[in-house]
């Protein structure tokens, strides 16, 4: 009987363990540490969902109704370990075990499966491996000229307020993540200030009291025409980045442009406890030069400059890449170039994830059923040679979607040879 591997018991990985457990593969989840909800458990402490309780659970296991529209960390991590064992998924997983590496056991490409590698020196074969790993692990943070001698950390270190030393902090970077860790030091009531080089749109969290994705009309429209109602709505509700003395987005529209969903970011500008600067120059001891000849002192810097997406367990150069991302097909699944390795969650379509997690882990089940079965003997790669690979994490969710749609057609017509 054929065997499978999942990497990671995070929201991807537990999404993968149960589907594939309740279509009856044989499978071996390993987790590097000792419990479920992968990042989560140790994200910053004001951390609050962007998306709606509604959407943002599994499609077999919702969210409690009683929680808040946009639930906490602390939520989200009882969420996980409720999953887990609601569906007995916790027995079935090695935790605290660290794979090293995964390479093929034959050839080049995987089609004759896999060798596992731990840290402890140990290898298992198995007939495809999905990595759940995520790509919020590996910080990235940016060098300048000089050298800062205060105290610096980036996003993923961060918990609270009392990892700021000092009564003045930086922020650079003003994504989701860099937005709710200067709302989170101005609410403390320490004097914060943002480096923003670049222009985005600045969504608020819900319309006439609702969440966004939950306003009827909304859903209704076409994508571009769904793109121009959200931004007129941002303009009559909280206006123009401008406005707030920060920079407008180079681009006109939602798709073309990386919004940020914050509520508060925009309000304590306004009530002068966030200070805007531009991007860095250089630095100087405690003193940080901007771009615009300003220097400020600061005893703290926040990075919150987003992560490398890579896969450390897996050779440099077995998946082709653009930039630092891994280049992939079939809804951003199939790694280009390699055969019954997946990839659950290296992707981030906009709107809720576990969803996306789900969707991915069904198409791989029927993949894997077509190999079991004899019907993909050059594998599932060359049936998906037409389709573009794909470079992005942060994506337009229609876009994903056509892709999916796209992945689909190939295995059902796969599928209906068989039948």
């Amino acid at each position: 009987m054929s065997k499978y591997c999942i990497i990671g018991a995070g929201a991807a990985g537990l999404a993968a363990l149960k589907i594939l457990c309740d279509q009856g593969f044989e499978v071996d989840c390993f987790e590097r540490t000792d419990r479920v909800g992968g990042h989560w458990n140790t994200d910053y402490e004001a951390l609050h969902l962007i998306t709606s309780r509604s959407l943002s659970g599994y499609d077999d296991y919702p969210m409690p109704e009683h929680w808040p529209n946009f639930p906490s960390r602390d939520q989200l991590v009882e969420f996980y370990n409720g999953y887990a064992d609601r569906f007995g998924l916790r027995e079935r997983i090695t935790f605290e075990t660290e794979v090293v590496e995964v390479a093929p056991a034959e050839g080049d490409n995987g089609l004759g499966g896999w060798a596992v590698t731990f840290v402890d020196g140990s290898t298992r074969a198995y007939d495809g491996v999905l990595i759940a790993n995520g790509h919020l692990w590996d910080p990235k943070v940016p060098s300048y000229p000089g050298e800062y001698t205060g105290k610096q950390l980036h996003s993923a270190e961060y918990l609270n307020t009392g990892d700021i030393e000092g009564d003045r902090v930086l922020v650079v970077g003003t994504g989701n993540s860099g937005c709710d860790l200067a709302v989170d030091a101005a609410q403390h009531r320490i004097r914060t200030s943002v480096s923003v080089r670049q222009g985005h749109y600045y969504q608020p969290k819900t319309f006439f009291g609702k969440p966004r994705s939950e306003i009827g009309f909304l859903g209704e429209l076409s994508p571009s025409e769904f793109d121009l109602a959200t931004r007129l709505l941002m303009r009559v509700t909280v206006g123009t980045p401008a406005e707030y003395g920060l920079p407008m987005p180079e681009r006109e529209t939602l798709a073309e442009n990386a919004p940020i969903v914050n509520d508060l970011m925009l309000y304590w500008i306004q009530h002068g406890r966030i200070e805007v600067r531009p991007g860095i120059e250089r630095f100087d001891g405690l003193n940080v030069h901007f771009t615009d000849g300003a220097v400020e002192e600061y005893s703290t810097v926040l990075w919150a400059t987003g992560f490398s997406p890579r896969i450390p367990f897996l050779a440099p150069g077995l998946i082709p890449e653009s930039g630092e991302v891994p280049l992939r097909q079939g809804g951003a699944i199939v790694p280009v170039g390699l055969e019954k390795l997946y990839l659950v969650g290296l992707i981030a379509p906009r709107g809720a994830q576990a969803p996306v997690y789900q969707i991915q882990s069904r198409i791989i089940a029927r993949v894997l059923r077509l190999h079991e079965r004899g019907m993909l003997p050059e594998g599932l790669g060359p049936l998906l040679a037409g389709q573009e690979p794909e470079d992005r994490i942060d994506i337009v969710r229609t876009d994903w979607l056509d892709q999916i749609d796209a992945t689909e057609r190939v295995i059902r017509g796969v599928e209906e040879e068989m039948a």
